[in-house]
Formats: structure tokens, sequence, C-alpha cells
């Protein structure tokens, strides 16, 4: 069982609040724009023992945003694909949603047949199932200040073997 925080559109802010509901979560996952200082703030943060706890480590993963600069784009990838458990993820910062994928996330969702496809943004929330493409679409809406969006958003998850479960979307609160 993998318990996963799922993060985007920090665009420079990272609410503490974060740590507090990511503390349990095995990996954490920034779907892009980071913006300035949050992967260092995440890194040093996630990686690090808590207070009580021996040797547990959060493993980081992301892939860069439209606004991110070369130092994000020298460390993470515009598009991850991996295994976590028995789940195929796929991972774009720009990606669309079911069914309106921008052209180049359709080609890769077809070339890879992901059974998770993760994005951010639009910084609108939503988590639905592709029926056509059976892949479960996800984007956490976004946890930074700037944007049109209201309020700021995250979503924790399970995938357990080939079920993804438990999903829970956090409130930040308003921007």
């Amino acid at each position: 069982m993998t318990r996963i925080g799922l993060i985007s559109d920090t665009h420079g802010f990272l609410d503490n609040a974060v740590f507090e509901h990511f503390e349990n979560c095995d990996e954490v996952w920034h779907a892009g724009d980071f913006g300035e200082g949050v992967a260092h703030g995440l890194t040093s943060r996630l990686t690090m023992p808590q207070h009580g706890q021996t040797g547990r480590k959060t493993v980081l993963r992301g892939v860069y945003g439209n606004i991110d600069g070369q130092d994000i784009r020298s460390i993470y990838p515009e598009q991850l694909v991996f295994m976590c458990e028995e789940v195929k993820v796929m991972m774009r910062h720009i990606g669309g949603y079911p069914p309106r994928y921008n052209p180049e996330t359709k080609k890769e969702i077809l070339i890879h047949q992901p059974q998770l496809f993760i994005s951010g943004h639009s910084h609108i929330l939503k988590i639905m199932y592709d029926d056509k493409l059976q892949c479960l679409h996800m984007n956490p809406g976004a946890a930074g200040k700037q944007g049109w969006h209201k309020v700021r958003t995250l979503i924790r998850f399970v995938i357990d073997g080939r079920e993804m479960k438990d999903c829970e979307v956090i409130e930040l609160g308003k921007k």
C-alpha cells in the first residue's frame, strides 16, 4: 500500500499545512508549476525524518510546468511514466482532461496506456474516469496563491496493488 499526496500549481508558495496533510504519505507528486523555492522546500522537509520517526523518508516525484525555469527543468522532466505498485501512472503539467486532452497528451496516453493520468495547469480540481481509455484522471487544482482559483486544494489517496482508493480532497483555504 502506497499513500500519495498530490499537489500542483504552487507558483512559489508552499503552505506549511501541506506537510501536516502529507505527513503520513509515502510519496508526494507535484504536477508542475513549482515556482521558486518550492521544490527545495518539499525536498528538504519531506525527505528528512520527522520528530519521533526513525529514518522515514517520503519520495518526491514531479514534472515541470510552464512557469518553471531551468532550475526546475534540469531536475524534473516534462512527462513521467512510472509504476506505483501495479498501476501505471503518467504525469504531465499540461494535459487537459477526459475527453478534452491536448493533442500531445492524447498521443502519449495512447502510447503508454496508463491506468492513472495526473495533470495540473488548469487550477481546476478534477477527478474523473475516462471509460473510453480505461484511465482515471486527477488534477489536484492549485495549492498556490497565484491564478484565478478561489480555494487552494490538494488530493491525498492510496494505491494498493491495482486499486486506487481512499481519495480525499483537501482544502487549504482561500488564496
